[in-house]
């Protein structure tokens, strides 16, 4: 019965393209949730306000990650080749694939961050700092616990994100569920193919929303 259904599909292989979707969705997110911590941080600690305000500082690190964000991420693919094929010695797989995914998802974490840090109570910062607090201790005892449920839907959000992208970087050769969809699928005209990739990843992204609003309702204590 599955046979007739999808006479194309070869299981083996959707489950290697689904195995390098996580792989990538998972190295990226990862690097993604540590590099978007630490600009949003910067962002927020260098605001008008902040704990090292600093103008010139904050409108440097703005204009940085509001430039890769901006970008497609298809065209940040091609503009990182040269940079990709340095550091991983190749424009193929998904190793390839890692650099373009992070530097295209930590910049919007970023943003998501410090509007999260921007959501902490004030008089909870104000309290901390009158009583001779280090700033570390702001940092990891109030700044990040108390914006914690923020942070988590932010990273839901940016690890959907990714899996699109991981889709998109398939078509140009990184593997994956997007690679299958295309070559398998779209270019040998197997739409059993380009169905059963679609649904994957379609169920990829739902168990990121289940898992991330579980984990969000722990955090909130509202």
């Amino acid at each position: 019965m599955v046979e007739t259904l999808f006479p194309h599909l070869r299981w083996e292989q959707l489950w290697a393209a689904t195995q390098e979707t996580l792989y990538m969705t998972a190295l990226s997110g990862a690097a993604t949730f540590a590099l978007g911590i630490v600009l949003g941080l910067a962002l927020f600690l260098t605001a008008r306000g902040g704990l090292y305000q600093h103008r010139a500082l904050y409108s440097a690190i703005s204009l940085v990650v509001n430039v890769f964000r901006s970008i497609p991420f298809i065209i940040l693919i091609v503009l990182l080749i040269p940079f990709t094929k340095s550091l991983v010695g190749t424009i193929l797989g998904a190793n390839a694939a890692l650099p373009a995914l992070i530097v295209g998802a930590a910049p919007f974490y970023a943003r998501l961050v410090e509007i999260a840090l921007r959501e902490v109570d004030k008089g909870v910062i104000e309290a901390t700092r009158s009583m001779g607090a280090r700033p570390a201790t702001l940092i990891f005892r109030v700044l990040l616990p108390e914006s914690s449920p923020a942070l988590v839907s932010g990273i839901t959000v940016t690890l959907i994100a990714l899996v699109s992208y991981s889709a998109m970087a398939g078509v140009i050769g990184a593997g994956g569920l997007g690679n299958l969809a295309y070559l398998e699928g779209f270019q040998r005209n197997h739409n059993d193919v380009t169905l059963v990739a679609t649904v994957t990843i379609l169920l990829i992204v739902f168990i990121i929303q289940f898992c991330g609003d579980v984990i969000t309702s722990l955090f909130d204590k509202r």
